[in-house]
């Protein structure tokens, strides 16, 4: 037995033949095949979109940024640090000299006139007033009024502000090591906007001084990429918490550090 195609014009003429064709089921029939293909066609775009969708919002996602540090550079700050046996000597403080208190009694001197000179008589308050001389009464209260020197005498040496050093038997650390900075970097820091509408990835060299309380200052720029780049680079250094100082001979020195910080776009 042959198959019998239901939708086929003759099919539809032998089965309402002798029946009212404006009936709805004929018309049905009719445009049945059409129906058919238009069902096809929207399934299978319907299919592709579903099967579409994910990959066009991956696409649509912007790309993110990555931004970490170059450990090659400082493992091979490490390694300098290690290698160094020239080390700058820490500048020493001495301690301030033994002085006499600046106020005391002095006993009087009874001298015949003749041997009294006009600068060593009483001033008036007219000669005073007329005289360029300051008159002040400070009393600074000595520490050996026996062996000190007067006051007056002792000269105070001005001496300059302490040179950060380059390298130190003990280099400054971030609170928790290499880890704990690269966490502290990739949470904090802002991929600047025109960099990466720009497409702009490359590495940002930064240093700055650790100082003796462990307080992170004076942040500049070795190695430039692109100045939002540079702008954040800074931003990060500035607001970093405090490190554990550097020392040398056993005391808490002021250190140089260098710091690259790479922009990386995925």
């Amino acid at each position: 037995m042959s198959k019998i195609d239901l939708t086929s014009f003759e099919w539809r003429e032998l089965v309402f033949g002798d029946r009212n064709k404006e009936y709805g089921a004929y018309i049905l029939r009719e445009n049945s095949p059409k129906r058919h293909k238009k069902a096809i066609i929207w399934v299978s775009i319907l299919a592709v979109l579903i099967f579409s969708v994910p990959k066009l919002i991956e696409l649509a996602k912007p790309r993110q940024k990555e931004v970490m540090i170059d450990q090659t550079v400082l493992s091979d700050l490490k390694k300098k640090a290690e290698v160094k046996q020239d080390l700058k000597k820490p500048i020493s403080t001495e301690p301030p000299p033994q002085v006499k208190s600046s106020l005391k009694f002095t006993a009087p001197v009874i001298k015949k006139d003749e041997e009294v000179k006009d600068e060593d008589e009483i001033k008036n308050m007219d000669d005073l007033n007329k005289s360029n001389m300051a008159i002040s009464i400070a009393d600074v209260v000595g520490n050996d009024d026996k062996n000190g020197e007067l006051i007056e005498d002792v000269k105070v040496a001005i001496t300059e502000e302490e040179k950060p050093f380059d390298v130190v038997e003990q280099m400054p650390t971030f609170p928790g090591g290499e880890s704990e900075l690269m966490a502290f970097i990739s949470k904090n820091i802002n991929y600047p906007a025109s960099a990466l509408e720009n497409g702009i990835q490359g590495k940002v060299i930064v240093r700055f001084v650790v100082n003796k309380n462990g307080e992170v200052d004076r942040g500049e720029l070795i190695r430039t990429l692109d100045p939002a780049c540079d702008r954040e680079a800074l931003r990060i250094i500035k607001i970093m918490p405090k490190w554990i100082p550097g020392r040398q001979n056993g005391e808490n020195v002021p250190v140089w550090f260098t710091l690259p910080i790479n922009f990386r776009l995925q």
